[in-house]
């Protein structure tokens, strides 16, 4: 299984088990930027980590601080290995963007519509920087 999304923020190519959100995620309050795990009690996916997955991303619960979680997770070496979402997010984008100018690698963020993103679940994922993701042979996680 193949598809191609549409980079939002060049960064690094990613690699790594998928874990496909089964809810909308507000990352102030939701992500512990510390490990990067999921800390909202309410999120159908409390407790899994984020840090170095696929993370697909159905939408994003706004907030103004979302950039400085993800950049905190660059930083701290535990940002997913690559960000595909449903719906743009430039807030939370800009994380990325000031964790490159700061001189961090970050991961890539690519728009992938989210009916493609079941096809994924439980399956290893490798993100090219051209937005393609492809599933790896005899990869499974999440």
């Amino acid at each position: 299984m193949s598809a191609k999304g549409d980079v939002l923020v060049a960064g690094m190519p990613g690699r790594g088990p998928a874990l496909v959100l089964q809810a909308p995620i507000s990352f102030w309050g939701g992500v512990d930027p510390r490990d990067g795990r999921i800390i909202d009690g309410r999120h159908p996916q409390y407790g899994a980590a984020v840090a170095m997955k696929v993370l697909f991303v159905p939408a994003t619960i706004g907030s103004s601080s979302a950039s400085s979680v993800l950049l905190e997770l660059v930083r701290g070496g535990v940002a997913p290995a690559a960000l595909i979402i449903g719906e743009p997010d430039a807030i939370l984008l800009l994380g990325l963007i000031v964790a490159r100018e700061m001189g961090w690698e970050p991961p890539i963020a690519v728009r992938l519509d989210p009916e493609h993103f079941s096809a994924f679940c439980g399956r290893t994922v490798e993100v090219g920087s051209d937005g393609t993701l492809d599933i790896l042979e005899g990869g499974s996680g999440q």
